[in-house]
């Protein structure tokens, strides 16, 4: 009988073995679908995420379908590769590609009893080969398969490379979670360095992850990545790559992360949005021309970009310290009173719009503090968002259209809507392009404007009104501009009329329809601090407006060049005569009119001229600063005109907007490469520009000068009236932009 056992076993195991045989000969043969040969394994290329620089070689971001940066085996320290072996495959260095004792579990358990959690056996090479190819579905024979390939390829990549390059591409092909690959974008992402500054605790945690990258994700579950961690530490020990008392003080450590996920927290993200845009314009054209197949996301280019790091950086700041103080001030006008019940009805109007359900449940929430998940209902989700300050900020030199600095709002993940390209009223920003038709129209600089308060019959009745309530008088332009005083600007637009204005503010490049109406003068227009920016670069160069640069240089990751930004493209659109004297007169605003705050307050040395604006009800606050090299401007409001400070105390723009950009500067004028391009001073006005200025600000009313200027007011008003009835402007209208509902722009 056991005679006869014996023999039946003998016939199994043969069969078993001829079974076996004959599967891997199958295999190999390509029964099971393609086996990729040598020559294929030699040309394989992981797709390689694409960096994204700033122009003082910061990195800002990627693109890529995997996060991916390859690096090289000398840039890997010893101990991960120890903690790596230690871990993954003890006898690493001793097999060919296929360790026999992991295989025969793996024959045992994994195979004969299709134990998907027995343990996969695989060596850094099996892992490798899957890695490199992925696996295919064969239903329940999908396991022997899959592993059956693995052996072999890793046999093959056994005999095409040595030990420290397969180690190179395993450690660059290896998913960490997060949709992350390879050591390097590991690093990057977990503790904000390269692979080669990793301390040896930090390198077991990246190791420790590779048995499940989402157990154990040092960030989700962190104290699973401190268990394993320690896991890691323990077998560096056992196979002698540490001793004892290091391994029991590293185990000491806490778990430290410096967690980087440029995707969704980077620097410079609303800015990456047209960065992307535009560089996959530039390789569409290039491939075109070429009959190249670069792609973006894959193919690993360099793109060099017109952003300061620097100044990036400090605008950021500046947005931290100032807005979260700001916040907390709107958040307290806005929960109590009748700012409270505002609000609240208006939240309750967006949840029933959007067939909302109220029920409470952990929504993820944006504060200055930091991120937090709270159980909260839809109704106060909505009203959170009604009350948060959203802002943008725009810096570019205003000599080659590079954009320096662009923060597109508040916090890109939650918030992901760009407030540099959002469409607001200008408010008394508009001012200086309306004086500056005037200036075009041949209107002298030391024409008096009446600063009397005036009824405007035919709209309303109304009556603008200067912001300290103050009449009387009459002022020059460069008065009337530095104090930003509204009834004498209305007699201004009166006078240079409606063509005039709505003719230069097409050529500084504004979309929006400008209206045929007095209020106009005020900055009733809507427009972006995107064009803002462009359209003051015209004073701050001589009357040329400039075509903005957002890429200097995209190359391949071999060095060779695809594309190279060429000089901008400058319009004239104003004369020289015109941008000095506007630049004169605003270099007095910073000096000693509503922008003076930021040399008496801030201590700002630059050379600047600028200028603030507050939008009707301080809906909205602006800043504008600029000189020869730099512009930069700033809007704060909440996403709804509705929701906004009740008083100037804060919601004005010398003491909404004015600080973003001062204390942007503050730090910026520290750093002695930056102050130095930033720091160009304007040019001095020939004395035949300046002669036009010499006149006093302001000068009272004499009883025949009251009674004339009074005639010609009314005049002008009644000729203007006429003008209206009998004709629409005969410039072309530009086509209005459809809004998004309040619920959309708050939500994106």
């Amino acid at each position: 009988m056991l005679k006869r056992l014996l023999k039946f076993l003998v016939l199994i195991l043969l069969f078993l073995a001829i079974s076996i045989s004959l599967f891997i000969v199958a295999v190999n043969f390509g029964i099971f679908g393609h086996l990729y040969t040598k020559e294929e394994i030699k040309a394989f290329e992981n797709e390689t995420a694409s960096l994204v620089f700033s122009s003082d070689e910061q990195l800002l971001g990627k693109f890529f379908t995997e996060d991916r940066t390859n690096i090289d085996f000398e840039q890997i320290p010893s101990y991960l590769i120890d903690a790596l072996v230690a871990t993954e495959d003890a006898r690493y260095f001793e097999h060919e590609g296929i360790d026999s004792r992991s295989l025969f579990r793996v024959l045992l358990k994994s195979i004969l009893l299709n134990n998907k959690s027995s343990g996969g056996g695989s060596t850094i090479t099996q892992q490798l080969a899957k890695n490199m190819y992925g696996r295919k579905s064969y239903g329940f024979l999908s396991i022997p398969i899959n592993k059956t390939k693995e052996a072999i390829l890793a046999y093959r990549i056994e005999n095409i490379f040595n030990k420290e390059e397969i180690l190179r591409l395993y450690l660059n092909t290896v998913p960490f979670g997060e949709n992350v690959y390879g050591i390097e974008a590991a690093s990057g992402r977990f503790f904000n360095k390269s692979v080669e500054d990793l301390k040896i605790e930090e390198a077991a945690i990246l190791v420790g992850i590779l048995k499940a990258n989402t157990f154990y994700n040092p960030r989700l579950y962190p104290e699973h990545a401190l268990a394993r961690r320690n896991i890691v530490l323990d077998q560096m020990e056992k196979y002698d790559y540490i001793n004892t008392a290091i391994k029991d003080s590293l185990q000491l450590l806490a778990l430290k992360l410096d967690y980087a996920n440029l995707e969704s927290e980077g620097p410079a993200n609303y800015f990456l949005v047209l960065v992307k845009r535009r560089a996959n314009e530039i390789i569409e054209e290039y491939n075109k021309k070429n009959g190249t197949d670069l792609q973006l996301e894959r193919d690993g280019l360099i793109i060099k970009t017109t952003i300061n790091a620097q100044l990036q950086n400090d605008a950021l700041n500046a947005f931290n310290k100032h807005l979260s103080l700001m916040q907390k001030q709107i958040d307290k006008q806005y929960q109590r009173g009748e700012s409270k019940k505002q609000i609240h009805k208006m939240a309750e109007k967006l949840l029933k719009d959007n067939h909302l359900n109220n029920d409470a449940e952990k929504r993820e929430l944006f504060s200055w503090d930091g991120f937090y998940t709270d159980s909260i209902t839809a109704l106060d989700s909505i009203e959170h968002s009604l009350r948060s300050l959203q802002a943008g900020l725009i810096a570019i030199n205003p000599g080659d259209g590079n954009i320096l600095a662009w923060i597109g709002g508040i916090d890109f993940r939650t918030q992901p809507y760009d407030q540099i390209l959002a469409k607001r009223q200008l408010a008394s920003s508009f001012k200086p392009f309306l004086y500056a038709a005037a200036l075009e129209e041949g209107i002298s600089p030391c024409d008096y404007l009446d600063n009397d308060s005036i009824v405007i019959e035919g709209y309303d009745d109304w009556s603008p009104e200067n912001y300290d309530h103050t009449y009387g008088g009459n002022y020059s332009m460069a008065g009337a501009l530095s104090r930003s005083l509204n009834v004498p600007t209305v007699n201004l637009y009166l006078k240079t009329g409606y063509e005039a204005v709505d003719y230069l503010w097409g050529k500084m490049g504004f979309e929006t329809e400008l209206h045929d109406s007095p209020s106009t003068a005020l900055g009733t227009g809507e427009g972006s601090l995107y064009e803002m920016a462009i359209a003051y670069s015209a004073f701050a160069n001589g009357g040329e407006r400039v075509i903005p640069q957002i890429i200097l240089s995209i190359e391949q990751a071999n060095g060779e060049e695809i594309y190279s930004a060429k000089p901008t493209k400058k319009i004239n659109i104003i004369e020289d005569r015109t941008a000095g004297i506007i630049n004169e007169i605003l270099q007095k605003a910073i000096d000693e009119g509503t922008g003076v705050s930021i040399r008496s307050r801030y201590g700002i040395t630059l050379p600047l001229a600028g200028k603030t604006g507050t939008s009707q009800n301080y809906s909205d606050a602006w800043f504008v600063a600029y000189n020869p090299s730099i512009v930069i401007a700033t809007r704060v409001g909440a996403s709804s005109p509705s929701i906004h400070f009740n008083n100037g105390s804060y919601g004005s723009g010398s003491k909404l907007a004015l600080p973003l950009v001062a204390l942007t500067l503050v730090e910026a004028q520290k750093d002695k490469k930056l102050r130095k391009k930033i720091n160009k001073a304007f040019d001095p006005l020939p004395y035949y520009w300046a002669e036009e200025l010499d006149c006093p600000d302001f000068k009272e009313d004499g009883l025949f000068e009251s009674l004339f200027e009074s005639f010609r007011f009314q005049n002008k008003i009644d000729e203007q009236k006429i003008e209206k009835e009998k004709t629409k402007s005969t410039q072309k209208k530009k086509k209005k932009k459809k809004k998004k509902s309040l619920f959309k722009r708050i939500f994106n």
